[in-house]
């Protein structure tokens, strides 16, 4: 099972770009990983998988000049250890998470429920704990990369909910009450929710649309993911149109309806 997935996440290994509106011609760009990650041997194993399925890595050289390289790499995706010298990982996620929406998976070592659930706050995708399986990291990485290819793919458009403008180009939500700015998941997920508007979406059914295949996540997860999306639609006094059906799943409400 866990083979003929990755086979069919090996769509996720290039871009294809247009060089010319004119021409058929087209180029492969390599998906660029920023792994940030201090233990060596480890660093070089992951980055001998990755490269084996295609990725172009890139690791730290200067472990207090984390966003300078950040900036220097413009990655597609950055997998970061917790556990990291002078300043911890939750401290560059933030970071990043000030200037990009780039996809993020955590590493850890330390088994800390608390550790998943604070990656999740701060914007993360998803976290792996150590030791993990090589093909469990390889799987993930691939799922959250064509999760944000395709949805990129999309065309720019913009939807309207409670009297609120959805940008799912900008990643953001705009009412009289002001703007907040979703993560990708965090916008998918409103958008799968508003998109079956006054039914219940399972618990199930959302896992599976975000990251594919449930096993390799876990169920809290998704419940930070909602939890994180309904505290930022408070800003703008949208998060109680958001209602947990308990065992069943989750409901977007209309104004109207309520």
């Amino acid at each position: 099972m866990l083979f003929s997935y990755l086979l069919l996440a090996a769509a996720s290994f290039f871009r294809y770009n247009d060089i010319q509106a004119n021409t058929k011609s087209v180029v492969l760009v390599l998906f660029k990983i920023l792994l940030i990650e201090d233990d060596t041997t480890l660093f070089q194993e992951i980055k001998e998988r990755l490269v084996n399925w295609s990725y172009d890595v890139y690791g730290i050289h200067d472990f207090q000049q984390v966003m300078q390289e950040f900036t220097s790499v413009q990655p597609d995706l950055v997998i970061i250890d917790i556990q990291l010298p002078k300043y911890d990982g939750f401290h560059w996620c933030r970071m990043i998470r000030h200037h990009s929406n780039v996809p993020i998976i955590f590493l850890s070592s330390r088994d800390h429920p608390a550790d998943m659930v604070m990656s999740m706050q701060l914007g993360a995708d998803d976290f792996v704990q150590k030791p993990f399986h090589f093909d469990v990291l390889i799987a993930k990485v691939s799922a959250v990369l064509r999760r944000v290819h395709d949805y990129n793919a999309e065309p720019a458009s913009l939807k309207v909910w409670c009297g609120a403008t959805i940008d799912l180009e900008k990643n953001t939500v705009t009412n009289d009450h002001g703007e907040v700015e979703l993560t990708k998941n965090e916008l998918f997920i409103l958008k799968e929710l508003i998109q079956h508007k006054n039914h219940i979406v399972s618990r199930e059914s959302l896992i599976q649309a975000l990251w594919e295949d449930e096993r390799f996540v876990s169920d809290n997860t998704l419940t930070v993911n909602v939890n994180r999306l309904r505290k930022k639609l408070d800003e703008i006094s949208l998060g109680t149109y958001i209602e947990t059906k308990v065992g069943q799943g989750y409901l977007a409400k209309e104004k109207d309806d309520q």
